[in-house]
């Protein structure tokens, strides 16, 4: 679902992306309505950097980024299947089993429509 990052996003965004200069898509020009597809697409050279990123988050904002997957409004859907793996693996190591299932579920559910 498309939406507006809050100043909470974008400083999230930052965070995994410090290379980023403006909150706009190089290509489109639009500004970035996610956070986990364009740090997977535009900003990490490949799984490994991704997961490495996604490592130096607390997992305050781990939790955040799942909540915001399970409510719809950040989606795994446009990620490569091995980037959605990488972010599901470490919401189930350190937030928990049962959510990381959830977020299994709707990633399932969404790229199977």
């Amino acid at each position: 679902m498309a939406r507006k990052l809050n100043e909470k996003d974008r400083a999230l965004l930052k965070k995994l992306a410090p290379e980023l200069e403006e909150i706009v898509c190089e290509h489109s020009k639009v500004p970035y309505k996610s956070i986990l597809p364009p740090l997977s697409n535009h900003f990490s050279r490949d799984v490994k950097d991704f997961e490495r990123r996604l490592r130096n988050l607390r997992d305050e904002e781990l939790a955040y980024l799942a909540d915001m997957v399970m409510e719809g409004w950040e989606s795994l859907s446009c990620m490569p299947p091995e980037y959605a793996e990488v972010f599901i693996s470490l919401v189930e190591e350190r937030i928990s089993k049962g959510v990381a299932e959830k977020i299994t579920m709707l990633y399932l559910e969404m790229v199977c429509l």
